[in-house]
């Protein structure tokens, strides 16, 4: 018999946000979906998560807007996207054909604006779940702005949780001196999960040009070269918080997937990998359960949370 895969990303939501395994695209490298099910079975997922969404269309950053690093990449895209009422005409009716739930990504400016982008997702047909992006590095309003302080991103977070029925994910920064207080700080506001963690500042410099290779100088690395960090980090909140944690940051294979979930993540999301192979998040789940399979596991939470320090004691 195969290994069980079915995880649930908020136990403590009415709904639950059931998946049947716990492998996603993370935000913004998966666009709304709908491209790459053209190309394969996006049910194979256990859930989409689409690109930042803002209130208003934005056309985003200045080209270039991506350089490559060693073992990553540099990104300052700037939230590129086709705005909320869009998303909810033009996206939300084909997710709501989709076998698998879709977690809506929304990028406010301000505080009451995502609860104004809650409000407005609430009840739509297709949209299983929202993940508040309080940590964007690469816009000058909202983003890390609100995310780098814990009063910010728990008023951010109350300001969504009140104004949805959905399931709220918040995805924190890693570009602060203590992610653990801010997930307790977005926990006790009332977020159903954490996503740990969105891209960490960097920058490169074009040695002819004498210049920044981004127009902004600073961009958003990912990518295998991140993954220490957000292992560290998914191991640190797991320990923290009692609602399940989403790890992000440099996954592309079945064992680094087994990584995070014995560090505590319940689920994991899987994002540079897409941009050389957009396969990346199916491979990964083929490739946990075959781990999954030869380690004798039935059933994947039993590995959840088992290198943290808790469950070595025991």
């Amino acid at each position: 018999m195969p290994p069980r895969l079915e995880v649930d990303l908020a136990p403590s939501h009415k709904r639950g946000l059931a998946l049947r395994n716990p492998v996603m695209p993370a935000s913004g490298t998966f666009s709304w979906g709908l491209e790459f099910a053209k190309q394969f079975g996006v049910e194979g997922l256990g859930a989409v998560v689409s690109k930042g969404v803002t209130w208003e269309p934005r056309a985003g950053n200045r080209q270039p807007r991506v350089a490559e690093t060693p073992a990553g990449m540099l990104n300052s895209i700037g939230l590129q996207n086709i705005g909320i009422n869009a998303v909810i005409d033009e996206m939300a009716p084909a997710w709501a054909k989709w076998d698998v739930p879709v977690i809506v990504n929304i990028a406010g400016d301000t505080v009451d604006e995502f609860g104004r982008m809650a409000a407005l997702l609430d009840g739509v047909p297709g949209i299983a779940a929202l993940e508040l992006n309080i940590s964007c590095p690469n816009v000058d309003q909202g983003g890390i702005e609100i995310g780098q302080s814990a009063e910010a991103s728990a008023r951010a977070t109350r300001a969504a949780v009140r104004n949805t029925d959905l399931p709220v994910i918040v995805k924190l920064t890693p570009n602060v001196t203590d992610p653990v207080g801010l997930a307790l700080a977005v926990e006790e506001a009332g977020a159903n999960a954490i996503c740990a963690i969105n891209t960490v500042l960097g920058m490169a410099i074009d040695t002819k040009r004498r210049r920044p290779v981004l127009p902004r100088a600073r961009g958003g690395l990912s990518g295998p070269a991140i993954k220490p960090i957000a292992l560290r980090i998914v191991y640190d909140v797991a320990n923290a918080v009692r609602i399940p944690v989403i790890g992000c940051g440099g996954i592309s294979t079945g064992l680094d997937a087994v990584e995070f979930l014995m560090a505590g993540a319940s689920a994991v999301q899987v994002g540079t990998a897409t941009f050389a192979n957009p396969r990346a998040p199916l491979d990964v789940v083929d490739e946990l359960t075959a781990w999954l399979e030869r380690e004798g596991v039935a059933d994947v939470n039993e590995i959840i949370g088992c290198a943290r320090p808790a469950a070595v004691a025991g």
